[in-house]
């Protein structure tokens, strides 16, 4: 396993705890061995970009390489928190894949013109999930490049 694997962060924006659970299940399945953070809504998807609130630690909450992203959430929900990465210089350069129960071709189009990376729908069963997952990993930690948080 190369070093460049290890070092990037995920942060999965879901505010399902059951949904949160399913997705750390499925990477571990895959024996991803990636630090994975979790936010439970748009707010706190956006504190923990900037280190605000309960994020400040910087060294606890580092800046991921990759988010997963629902788009229902409770406070903001997660079209309004990726227009407002988008719009950061900053955080732009942060893939954002949206990982969501929507099928509305309204949310595909709008996430994509907002600059989403890729648009996943949940899959209903958890090895449908395991699969996506390491399809993802793979793609995300093995074939592209990232740029360094």
């Amino acid at each position: 396993m190369s070093p460049k694997k290890r070092t990037i962060v995920i942060l999965i924006a879901d505010d399902d705890a059951e949904d949160r659970m399913l997705v750390r299940d499925a990477l571990e399945e895959n024996r991803l061995t990636n630090e994975i953070q979790f936010v439970e809504n748009g707010e706190e998807l956006v504190d923990y970009l900037h280190n605000r609130g309960k994020f400040t630690d910087k060294a606890k909450f580092p800046t991921p390489g990759l988010i997963l992203l629902d788009l229902n959430m409770p406070k903001k929900d997660g079209r309004e928190a990726l227009k407002e990465i988008k719009a950061d210089e900053h955080l732009r350069v942060i893939p954002v894949v949206v990982l969501t129960t929507s099928k509305a071709e309204e949310d595909i189009l709008r996430t994509y013109d907002l600059g989403v990376s890729s648009f996943i729908t949940k899959p209903v069963t958890f090895a449908a999930l395991v699969d996506v997952m390491k399809t993802l990993t793979k793609y995300w930690f093995e074939i592209v490049e990232l740029p360094k948080p």
